[in-house]
């Protein structure tokens, strides 16, 4: 499977070069995409502006990517939905569990608020564990 793979400093973007994305590929795509959880940039965005069409398993894989992600505090945002994939994720009701933005513009702007999120909430973590004595 081959995807180009822009790294800007939040986050990557990976967009399949494919018009099908299958379940055999979402496989592939979990393999690549795993190993950016270990790294400083851990976020990722998936722009699916080339794929036109997509099976039942590759759309249940790419939710369970997109949970691995957030189990380990790194964002996953799906863009550039075409119609098609969007009504294929609606029937299967997937389009409200996956993190869907219509741009990839959009989908920055997600990662970005919840790289702030957490970072709140890093710091209020901190503030309520911090009991000192006086």
């Amino acid at each position: 499977m081959q995807v180009k793979i822009d790294t800007k400093e939040k986050f990557h973007v990976i967009t399949p070069n494919a018009p099908v994305l299958s379940a055999t590929m979402t496989d592939q795509m979990e393999s690549a995409l795993l190993p950016f959880l270990q790294k400083d940039v851990k976020s990722v965005i998936l722009n699916l502006q080339e794929v036109e069409e997509m099976d039942a398993v590759a759309a249940a894989k790419l939710l369970q990517i997109q949970q691995h992600f957030y189990e380990n505090n790194a964002s996953f945002v799906t863009c550039n939905i075409q119609k098609t994939v969007n009504a294929f994720l609606a029937a299967h009701e997937l389009d409200e569990l996956l993190n869907i933005t219509p741009t990839e513009s959009e989908a920055w702007d997600i990662v970005q608020m919840e790289e702030i999120e957490r970072e709140l909430l890093d710091t209020e973590d901190i503030e309520f564990t911090d009991t000192g004595n006086e």
